[in-house]
């Protein structure tokens, strides 16, 4: 068995890892829901699944091994079948000359351990993983789309024809694979695009679109159908756009699913938005903010009042950021209210209200009904127009800690936007707090990571030498690039997951003076670099220095 949560809290404790109010508040969580505390720590954000698995495993006397970074190979996974895997919860990932690796929750369970070893006449090294490990390590049993699609058309495609229901076709086991592979392959976006001649599948990964699969045309109007029933959206209705939403739920994962459709020249296409409580990614750490902007957020949002600002274009991560900061912040004592476009994520403990321009519940609107439920802090999905605008602003000057979202493209032009809004500079001056503007990257796959020197000389060639005269030293001669060889763990891409770069932007006693004399976003942007702002590029620079990333990577986010 796993330690107990006494324990846990005890080792937690002695490491001195997570402040004690916090650690206690998650200890009484999971002895009144009667939860594993490890599991409450890593949903509360309080510590990561990896690091808790590894205290769990010294205690236990047992190697932890992360199987997010490991490439199992088919022939070793099936050694033992999905449905034990599950039920047993023990992934085996590797078979050498010292015999089978099993990653177990209790590798005390010597009865898997020795029916194994019967099984195969090898030896079994018990190793300890956690649930969440075993819970993704599971998917790799699923067969490739391609041949489970071709499985499923194949076997009915001669069903899809004019006037058929849609209940005796495959649509239905289509839509559900649609879906459920792209949980599995951790994708944020599914694309459903009619062409002249087919229906093509791709999914949005790491923020990249990937081509998945080819559909006949045939069946296109019955996935939209099927998508159509499932969210609630009116299926006669083919020349105007809608937007609806469904839950799905895949093995113990709660999976909502927003839906576009809208009329295209050959059909109607569907993009679905996956929003999973897997894929909540709330620490500031983990999202890539660097010690030093960790120290300037913190001053800022421990704050009662004021306003935190975050920038960039859609798909950016500003809501996740704001997030991270309602986590810290979410504590019993203080009201928190939201007004989103949509609730992308349910929090406990914080009043959500979802938008809705059917009821006239607009973003001001909202504002103004959150102003009159006595909030400590509110959380403004965006600021789209002069009047949500004034109402926030007018909030933070209030006492209130407004929490926002801008669409610019750097922190410093966030300023100058305001002024465009008709807000007068002195209430900017008085109620912004802090600015980050951000992007993300994709990560460099752990697996299959490699190095090489190159010369700044040889960097010019691949780079503008505008761009290295700018942010490298004339001193530095060579520096080391990190890139991907590409694996089966990151499907060849060289790339795994992604991570945020920033730049924050605190507002200072001389930005103050700039923006009472409205001045632009170059000034604004030459001060705060004076008082050490680094800009995004400077911040993804530093992290594909320090292997994380690309540099080409930090310039297709940043457009440099």
């Amino acid at each position: 068995m796993e330690i107990s949560n006494e324990k846990l809290k005890l080792l937690i404790e002695q490491l001195d890892l997570i402040p004690k109010d916090r650690l206690e508040t998650a200890y009484q969580t999971a002895t009144e829901e009667k939860e594993p505390l490890a599991k409450v720590l890593v949903k509360s954000d309080l510590i990561s699944d990896d690091h808790v698995g590894k205290i769990i495993a010294d205690e236990l006397g047992y190697e932890f091994v992360d199987l997010s970074k490991i490439v199992i190979d088919d022939s070793v996974l099936q050694l033992i079948p999905r449905v034990m895997a599950k039920t047993q919860q023990v992934i085996p990932f590797e078979r050498n000359e010292k015999g089978i690796k099993l990653a177990m929750l209790d590798p005390n369970d010597l009865k898997i351990v020795n029916l194994l070893e019967k099984k195969t006449g090898e030896k079994v090294v018990p190793f300890y993983t956690t649930a969440a490990n075993i819970e993704n390590a599971l998917v790799l049993y699923q067969k490739g789309i391609q041949k489970e699609f071709s499985d499923i058309i194949q076997e009915n495609i001669s069903q899809a024809k004019a006037g058929a229901k849609a209940e005796d076709l495959p649509v239905i086991k289509i839509v559900d694979t649609i879906i459920e592979y792209a949980y599995e392959n951790k994708a944020s976006d599914i694309h459903i695009e009619p062409t002249e001649e087919k229906t093509l599948v791709r999914y949005r990964i790491d923020g990249i679109l990937h081509d998945i699969i080819e559909l006949p045309k045939s069946i296109h109007d019955l996935v939209v159908t099927r998508l159509k029933i499932l969210s609630k959206l009116r299926t006669d209705e083919h020349f105007s756009a809608q937007d609806g939403k469904i839950r799905v739920k895949i093995d113990s994962n709660k999976l909502d699913v927003r839906i576009s459709i809208v009329p295209i020249v050959e059909g109607e296409k569907i993009v679905m938005r996956l929003l999973s409580e897997r894929n909540r990614q709330f620490s500031l750490e983990e999202l890539g903010f660097s010690n030093e902007d960790l120290i300037k957020l913190r001053k800022e949002y421990t704050k009662p009042y004021g306003m935190i600002l975050s920038t960039g274009p859609t798909g950016s991560g500003k809501t996740t950021t704001l997030y991270g900061i309602l986590k810290i912040l979410n504590k019993r004592e203080v009201n928190i209210s939201t007004i989103e476009d949509p609730v992308e994520y349910d929090m406990e403990g914080v009043n959500q209200i979802q938008v809705n321009p059917k009821t006239n519940l607009t973003f001001a609107n909202g504002l103004r009904s959150i102003l009159r439920q006595d909030p400590n802090i509110i959380m403004v999905g965006e600021i789209r127009d002069e009047e949500t605008a004034e109402i926030a602003i007018n909030s933070a000057m209030t006492g209130h800690l407004v929490l926002s979202t801008l669409h610019t493209n750097d922190a410093p032009t966030a300023l100058p936007r305001f002024l465009e809004m008709k807000i007068e500079p002195f209430l900017i001056a008085s109620t912004v707090n802090i600015i980050v503007a951000q992007r993300l990257v994709r990560k460099i796959c752990s697996q299959c990571v490699a190095s090489e020197q190159v010369t700044i000389e040889e960097l010019k060639t691949k780079f503008s030498a505008a761009l290295i005269n700018k942010y490298f030293a004339p001193e530095i001669k060579t520096i080391r690039l990190y890139h991907g060889k590409g694996c089966k763990l990151c499907s060849n891409t060289g790339y795994s997951g992604r991570i945020g770069i920033f730049e924050v932007l605190a507002i200072t006693e001389p930005i103050r003076e700039l923006i009472m004399n409205r001045a632009n976003a170059d000034e604004i942007r030459n001060q705060a670099a004076k008082e050490g702002m680094k800009t995004m590029i400077e911040d993804g620079i530093k992290k594909a220095m320090a292997g994380l990333t690309t540099i080409e990577e930090v310039l297709r986010a940043t457009r440099e």
